[in-house]
């Protein structure tokens, strides 16, 4: 089958959600269907790899994005009903290579990762698999509800306003979306009955690739936090956990440290090193599997946005004890107490994050339990032949 992807970014570095599920769905799809990939970069920097991608995609074409916060970005998404999300991605450009791209090629069907790539797709009557990695809309009202500034709220909350809009629109344009879990399927059909049919195709993990770094853990407590920071619910959530939680956990394991791991920080969590020396920064790291290599636990204090969380797959898939909100292990099948500890409050996370630094035999449960679950349910193998499965009903 000949599939046109089109992607918000390049699948590759590894280093955010979506680029992780982009790239391994890629390699386990090659041999059976031929793909093209148009994405977009951030930097010229970024064509360095599309070497690594060729072995998997027939075509690859990039494009690239401009900065979010430019003048005519704001001014664009203020004076039209485009939120700043669709302004920064749409390109004339782009739609016309993809417009000449599908007149030239014999193309099956398109597949489309998130919807604010879709005002780029010219009229086609070919199929189109939108995927829904995120429910945007509420990780951005959330974000807005918890905004310290007044005066930024109005232009937010403006903003969410229209990406739920938009984002309901295409649900209802695409011929089949792809959710990320059974909740947010549920979701998106209380908010738009009318979308076509709608599957579920999970995230996964390369459990052979972390089982190749065994863990090791040193005489210091690793609390480890892992995140992309361009997220910003990823942002909201170490910020919450260094300002209401890290202090009480840290007078309660004296030999505790937190390492906070993830690609771009902003200039705020990289102060936290400078203030508190039990802090570490790590930033963007060559090889995640070091951090996970050596952390006592996993902390996930994730309050806002939707989607199933890297962070807690490659904790599983590397034998780390977690402990998190509800939000962030959602639609993961996680068992309190069997696969993780779960506690939405400040004390039930600093509570179970001691807990876990006493209790040996429990810690040990919920590593061996965590990866029995990704070994059964979160495997690229398995996730493929469901997205394979997909492909050959729509492309029909």
């Amino acid at each position: 089958m000949n599939i046109l992807m089109i992607t918000p970014y390049l699948p590759y570095p590894l280093v955010s959600g979506g680029q992780i599920r982009t790239y391994n769905l890629l390699k386990n799809l090659h041999t059976k269907h031929k793909i093209t990939l148009f994405s977009y970069i951030r930097n010229d920097d970024e064509r360095q790899y599309i070497d690594q991608l060729k072995p998997y995609c027939q075509k690859i074409h990039v494009f690239k994005r401009g900065p979010v916060w430019s003048v005519k970005n704001i001014l664009l998404s203020q004076f039209s009903f485009n939120p700043l999300l669709v302004t920064m991605y749409k390109n004339n450009d782009l739609k016309r290579e993809i417009e000449e791209e599908l007149s030239r090629g014999d193309y099956d069907l398109l597949h489309v990762e998130t919807f604010y790539v879709m005002p780029n797709i010219p009229k086609t009557k070919l199929p189109i698999i939108l995927v829904v990695q995120t429910i945007e809309h509420l990780g951005y009202k959330e974000f807005t509800k918890r905004l310290g500034n007044p005066f930024a709220k109005p232009f937010f909350y403006w903003d969410v306003r229209k990406i739920k809009h938009w984002e309901e629109y295409f649900w209802k344009r695409a011929s089949r979306l792809i959710a990320m879990s059974e909740e947010d399927k549920s979701y998106i059909l209380r908010r738009v009955p009318e979308v076509g049919k709608i599957s579920v195709v999970a995230n996964g993990v390369d459990i052979d690739f972390f089982k190749a770094v065994p863990k090791k853990v040193t005489d210091e407590f690793i609390v480890l936090f892992v995140g992309t920071f361009k997220w910003l619910p990823n942002v909201e959530a170490v910020t919450y956990l260094v300002e209401k939680l890290w202090t009480h956990i840290r007078i309660a394991i004296p030999n505790a440290r937190l390492w906070i791991v993830g690609n771009s920080p902003t200039a705020e969590i990289e102060r936290y090193m400078q203030n508190d020396p039990t802090i570490s920064v790590k930033g963007k790291v060559s090889d995640i599997r070091d951090a996970y290599k050596s952390a006592n636990v996993l902390l996930a204090p994730v309050w806002s946005g939707k989607g199933t969380r890297y962070k807690i797959l490659e904790a599983m898939a590397t034998q780390t004890p977690i402990v998190a909100t509800s939000l962030a292990v959602e639609g993961l099948g996680i068992q309190n107490g069997t696969h993780a500890l779960i506690g939405d409050t400040d004390s039930e996370l600093v509570t179970a994050t001691v807990k876990l630094s006493t209790d040996e035999k429990l810690a040990k449960k919920l590593a061996h339990n965590g990866m029995e679950l990704v070994k059964e349910d979160y495997n690229w193998g398995k996730i493929s032949k469901d997205l394979d499965t997909i492909y050959n009903s729509v492309g029909e």
